[in-house]
């Protein structure tokens, strides 16, 4: 059954209702109009005409920020709904195209962008090269939803209901350090017997080191004399024998300027998982990329 819309009771304007999202949820007017890429006054006058046009106060000041009224609350989940709405509307015509030919943004963590996709990338460029790719190497997980990264190689599970994920496997994270390290600190047969030796830190929480200790091995902050926020500063440094590192298996155990210490340890399992929005599943060239890393990364 169809339900005929009277269009004629629609009063505002829907650019004036993005306007508003947008600066309810940037918080004022300055950051809004940054987020749209549009003047100030421009984004003001479209509030302020949203506000005469429904005959409602939608924001108060307060301070240099604007709060919402309790009727611009009430119309927020309204308009956000239509953003929605909008962004699926754009994400679905993007998708529909069915030219394998077009641009691909790929998000991966800084080791993974420099040490797995290279030859993934190659081998895609060889079999697509009207596919013209991006590469976001960074460690903080991207925004899918807001269309920063069209696939992302994550090693937790996502949780937004809009995306896609398919799990690949689990990887093991083991113990390297270069065969001079290993020689001069005495080749260590237990956990214990790296009471005294150097590591790399990776961050300034102690997550490494706690982690560490529940495998057996007593370390203290002087077991952590360097530190690098970087996995790729962190193996280079593995290797130039600056002290013991951790890193995926699948890469380490392929270096040949490192080997692996306790060989027999257990290692720390993660799970390594790939991510797409659920609309781009309509487009080839996304299906097809996504495809190619599934069983690359596999």
């Amino acid at each position: 059954m169809h339900i005929c819309m009277d269009w004629r009771s629609v009063k505002f304007d829907w650019n004036k209702a993005r306007a508003f999202l947008v600066t309810a949820e940037e918080g004022s007017l300055s950051a809004a109009a940054r987020a749209l890429g549009m003047a100030q006054p421009t984004l003001g006058r479209q509030v302020d005409g949203l506000e005469q046009e429904l005959d409602i106060v939608l924001f108060e000041r307060v301070g240099r920020g604007l709060k919402l009224t309790p009727s611009g609350l009430e119309l927020l989940d309204h308009v956000r709904a239509m953003g929605d709405a909008a962004s699926k509307v754009s994400l679905t015509a993007m998708g529909q195209s069915q030219s394998i030919d077009g641009s691909i943004c790929i998000a991966a963590s800084e080791t993974y962008a420099s040490l797995v996709l290279p030859p993934i990338i190659a081998k895609l460029r060889r079999l697509e090269p009207g596919i013209t790719v991006e590469v976001v190497a960074s460690n903080s997980p991207s925004d899918l939803r807001r269309r920063e990264a069209d696939i992302a190689i994550r090693n937790f599970r996502p949780t937004e209901p809009d995306l896609i994920a398919k799990k690949i496997r689990d990887i093991p994270a083991r113990l390297y350090a270069s065969p001079e390290y290993l020689d001069r600190i005495g080749r260590p047969k237990l956990p214990y017997d790296l009471r005294n030796a150097d590591f790399i830190n990776l961050d300034s929480t102690g997550m490494l080191m706690n982690g560490l200790n529940t495998m057996g091995m007593s370390l203290t902050k002087k077991n952590f004399p360097v530190l690098a926020e970087n996995y790729n500063v962190m193996w280079e440094m593995v290797k130039q024998g600056v002290g013991i590192g951790i890193l995926d298996g699948t890469i380490g155990d392929v270096e040949p300027l490192v080997e692996r210490v306790l060989p027999d340890l257990e290692p720390l399992m993660f799970p390594i998982w790939l991510v797409a929005h659920r609309e781009l599943n309509t487009s080839r060239r996304i299906r097809m990329v996504f495809d190619l890393l599934a069983a690359e990364l596999a």
